[in-house]
């Protein structure tokens, strides 16, 4: 039996307790290929227009897929933790591959739901799909939980995950940039337009949001109103923490167009940046993006650095 997992969206967050799970119940994992031309354009050829760009990638992994496998598996994420919820794309995300893509196979679309309790129901229902011996499900889910803490370790080590395609080599490297946004951005090669790899040559020390995951909730309470989504809550989070604390030299937000929690969180970690006097860019991305105009702003953000290091009060904060 095999089952598929697309490289993509949540991904980046889970693959360590996805794949543990269905190994330990006998099943053979396939994750789709990495991200390349031909996998985003047959994802732009099925999903609608108006999804933002790693949805579209995300569909072009499930098509990658389709013929390998004897089932997809797709979760509908509502809420990991309380109080809160995913952002819309992955709410809908089963839905809307399952009627944008034919001929699938079996999508496994199991809902996780903490705010109803319904997340043991879930994982129960799942196991069950390859055995019916519960006490086997529940070790299965266990063994995952400790390979998901150890992988969320290697990035509080600022260690290379097996998930990510990006290099993250910090060596000491004097300027410090944190690269904010969503996961399935930072950490795909492909979508992001190597932005890991080229500040990597260019000596600089990354940080991500993952990698400061556990200090999160320490300055979320600077936020007068509260952030319904658990990504929003963990970009922002983090980045406060950084700017609090003088870890970075300056932070990159990187997005994808037409993302509307984006559109909130790049305006509070925005403001944030100018009142510590930060600077702070955004690089937007979507399927018609050209990598020499990506490239340009990065190189001017890099030089704009170096000249406030030497000039520190005379070149803005924001560009």
């Amino acid at each position: 039996m095999k089952v598929g997992i697309p490289r993509g969206l949540l991904y980046y967050d889970y693959v360590s307790l996805w794949k543990t799970f269905f190994e330990e119940l006998g099943v053979d994992v396939i994750v789709s290929d990495k991200s390349n031309k031909k996998i985003l354009t047959d994802g732009v050829s099925k999903c609608i227009d108006d999804a933002c760009l790693p949805v579209k990638l995300f569909h072009g992994q499930v098509m990658n897929l389709k013929d390998r496998v004897d089932y997809i598996f797709i979760p509908k994420i509502i809420s990991v933790e309380k109080k809160t919820y995913q952002c819309p794309k992955i709410l809908g995300l089963p839905s809307m591959v399952k009627h944008s893509v034919k001929d699938l196979p079996e999508i496994i679309d199991v809902e996780v739901n903490l705010r109803k309790q319904l997340y043991k129901a879930a994982i129960l229902k799942l196991g069950g799909k390859f055995t019916h011996n519960i006490s086997k499900i529940r070790k299965a889910y266990n063994n995952g939980l400790m390979d998901l803490k150890r992988y969320e370790d290697k990035f509080q080590n600022k260690m290379l995950s097996h998930a990510m395609d990006a290099n993250i080599s910090n060596y000491n490297h004097s300027t410090k940039i944190m690269v904010a946004g969503h996961s399935y951005n930072i950490y795909d090669e492909y979508l992001n337009m190597g932005l890991i790899n080229k500040l990597s040559k260019e000596k600089v020390h990354i940080i991500t949001p993952e990698m400061l995951s556990k200090h999160r909730d320490e300055y979320i309470n600077q936020i007068k109103r509260k952030i319904f989504w658990s990504a929003g809550n963990k970009i922002v989070g983090t980045c406060f923490y950084a700017i609090e604390k003088n870890l970075v030299d300056g932070i990159i937000y990187l997005s994808s167009f037409g993302c509307g929690l984006d559109s909130i969180i790049i305006d509070i970690i925005q403001r944030k940046c100018i009142k510590n006097k930060v600077p702070f860019t955004v690089l937007v991305i979507d399927e018609h993006s050209g990598e020499a105009g990506f490239n340009t702003r990065l190189e001017a953000f890099l030089d704009m650095l170096e000249w406030r290091k030497n000039y520190e009060n005379n070149i803005s904060t924001h560009g």
